[in-house]
């Protein structure tokens, strides 16, 4: 009885296969042609995106001192610390820092405000290799006249974009990771030309640079200005000397840190100007577009043929119908009334 049962189950899904690949063939028409639009779309699509090209440069932490200098500072950080004075050392938070300062509103509010690339940032659409000029979107910004179109969100009236839309707009182009193995840093920075994507990553890394640089500057003359004060107000000999110590050692670290360019990181790779684009992958695009289309071309069929088997198409149908002929009816009766 069991393997009669089973022949019987076998049987019926051989014959769900069969007519699965009966309507997928008498639907092959309408499959093909949804899937050659989806396919032809496709390609418009992939064709009309511009391409992007990434410039990419390996940074190593620089050393924060030289000469011996961390070590003498190692061993002034208890009085140091004692003394209410922070004189720094450890290369890797000051890498971790640094790559959080560079993901940040403010920094890259001020790097764009300094280099005046609002316009390059938000209203560039592509680029020509052919004039190697960009190409602005005329509804953002007009070239002529030198005016923003962005339509502000609450205001409703037509300006420049926000600091916001800046940093998000910007902050997309730019990738900061750090391998925790080796404690390099890697940036890059995706743009329409290859050229400025070059330029930006360079002044992107340089202004980090400088940022860190004036901060440690700005951090060691506040703590030589707190231990000059509080020379003034001790009497004890040892404890003068003490401060007079560190703040020959703050000085030192002051020196080094006017005197190093590269105060934050140093380049293991340098930025290079890319040949080769690094998206859009139109290839991709067109293959991923075309299955999509492919997939639910055969959807719809099924769909459309196991809906009109159902009962209530069924039912919905002899409805119709007898709607249909009701109006006819309805119609001729009054033909004939007049």
């Amino acid at each position: 009885m069991e393997n009669n049962t089973q022949i019987s189950d076998q049987y019926d899904d051989e014959i769900d296969l069969r007519e699965l690949f009966s309507v997928l063939w008498a639907g092959k028409i309408k499959i093909i042609a949804i899937t050659a639009v989806f396919a032809v779309a496709s390609v418009i699509y992939a064709l009309s995106v511009p391409n992007q090209y990434k410039a990419t440069a390996l940074l190593a932490p620089a050393q924060s001192d030289g000469g011996g200098l961390s070590g003498a500072l190692g061993q002034l950080g208890g009085l140091a610390s004692l003394a209410g004075v922070s004189i720094g050392g450890g290369e890797s938070s000051e890498s971790q820092i640094a790559q959080e300062i560079m993901k940040s509103w403010s920094f890259v509010e001020g790097f764009i405000a300094d280099n005046d690339l609002a316009v390059e940032v938000y209203a560039a659409e592509g680029w020509s290799r052919v004039s190697n000029q960009l190409k602005i979107d005329n509804d953002v910004y007009e070239v002529e006249t030198k005016s923003w179109l962005v339509e502000d969100a609450h205001t409703g009236k037509e300006g420049p974009p926000t600091s916001w839309q800046l940093f998000k707009a910007f902050s997309e182009r730019v990738a900061v990771s750090e391998d925790k193995k080796s404690g390099l840093v890697s940036v890059s920075i995706e743009y329409y030309s290859p050229q400025i994507a070059k330029q930006w990553l360079d002044l992107y890394i340089s202004a980090i640079n400088k940022h860190m640089q004036v901060r440690q500057v700005e951090k060691v003359s506040n703590n030589i200005s707190y231990l000059e004060a509080q020379i003034g107000k001790t009497s004890i000999a040892e404890m003068r000397e003490v401060f007079y110590t560190i703040i020959e050692e703050q000085t030192k670290n002051k020196m080094v840190a006017e005197a190093s360019p590269d105060y934050a990181f140093v380049a293991v790779s340098p930025s290079m100007v890319p040949e080769e684009k690094s998206q859009p992958k139109r290839a991709l695009i067109c293959i991923l577009g075309t299955l999509f289309g492919g997939m639910l071309s055969v959807l719809f069929v099924l769909v459309r043929h196991y809906t009109r088997a159902s009962p209530v198409w069924a039912r919905l149908s002899d409805l119709k119908k007898e709607a249909r002929s009701s109006a006819l009816w309805a119609r001729l009766s009054k033909l004939k009334n007049q």
